[in-house]
């Protein structure tokens, strides 16, 4: 698989990673046996950065856990990507907790967890209003020069944050939201991360599995799985998206792919310091993920996927209570 590099510290991984959130959370049921599989056949194929959160595992340190097992004979052939920064006694998910002292705590769970004595990328996965982003960046920094971490990532982070944080501890990645679905970074985030350097990993590249194709309406999805509240499988905002698809199924039957493998090309041709996180627990849908990195998509396409949904998708990635605050 093609590599490219994320941010100016030269963290290099293959063009598509691996999201590991609905292993353990947020999609219904899972089983690990098979998440186990599809993470050693991501291996094989070439994936070399895998996402993974304390959140993941609702402080547990399951779905850690799950990738330490999986991934501990190549560990020095992966990247590992995890995540602080909620309050996980909070079971709304509004909770967050940045302290230095807690951020320190989940790293050296996340260490055993991951049976690892680095994480390669640290994240805050989300901004702490009541944590200066300053002693957040001076924290990490601080694990970087102890040689528990090697590289500084962000997440859902707006322009302001992204350049106090880049001060004190270089950022070399954000990760974010951002698909065909979902555009809100190309105004005012993506400009600041090409001027300080720092690469850009989008999750939910899929839409949440809409861009897949594979969709049903959010009254047919279980309690547990996130779609069933998702705005954008509601009502005329369904119906609408549902249309989206078909016409964006047509563009990609006329090239010889799958619209999941048109959506993430699409990612792939915005940029050279963008590399996608797209989230599956099936080997099968994992080897069709990774063969969007071979797709070439011409001006003419990418102009018909903008003209097919011009602003991104019909309904909010998130209600406002849920809303990342920049």
């Amino acid at each position: 698989m093609e590599k490219r590099t994320l941010g100016q510290q030269g963290l290099e991984v293959g063009a598509i990673g691996l999201g590991t959130m609905g292993m353990t959370m947020a999609y219904g049921s899972s089983d690990d046996a098979q998440s186990v599989a599809t993470l050693r056949r991501a291996h094989e194929l070439g994936v070399t950065l895998f996402d993974t959160a304390e959140l993941y595992g609702m402080g547990t340190g399951a779905n850690e856990q799950l990738l330490g097992a999986a991934l501990r004979d190549v560990r020095d052939e992966v990247v590992l990507a995890t995540k602080f920064g909620f309050d996980m006694s909070d079971p709304t998910f509004a909770g967050r907790d940045s302290r230095p002292d807690h951020i320190r705590e989940v790293v050296e769970n996340s260490l055993r967890y991951l049976q690892t004595d680095h994480i390669d990328v640290l994240y805050q996965h989300r901004v702490d209003p009541d944590v200066p982003i300053e002693d957040v960046a001076g924290t990490v920094r601080e694990l970087i020069d102890a040689g528990k971490v090697r590289y500084f990532g962000l997440s859902e982070a707006g322009p302001d944050v992204i350049r106090r944080a880049h001060a004190v501890q270089p950022v070399s990645v954000l990760q974010t939201e951002y698909s065909i679905f979902e555009r809100e970074v190309e105004t005012d985030v993506l400009p600041v991360l090409r001027e300080l350097g720092i690469g850009f990993v989008p999750y939910s590249p899929l839409g949440r599995g809409f861009l897949t194709g594979d969709v049903k309406p959010a009254s047919e999805y279980p309690a547990d799985d996130m779609r069933s509240w998702d705005a954008r499988w509601q009502g005329e905002n369904y119906d609408a998206n549902v249309t989206a698809i078909g016409q964006l199924k047509e563009l990609a039957a006329g090239k010889g792919i799958s619209v999941t493998q048109l959506a993430l090309a699409w990612l792939l041709a915005q940029g050279d310091d963008i590399v996608p996180i797209p989230g599956t627990r099936s080997p099968k849908r994992l080897a069709e993920n990774v063969g969007a990195a071979g797709v070439t998509l011409t001006a003419a396409d990418l102009d018909r996927v903008r003209e097919i949904l011009p602003h991104g998708s019909y309904g909010s990635r998130y209600p406002a209570s849920m809303m990342p605050s920049w």
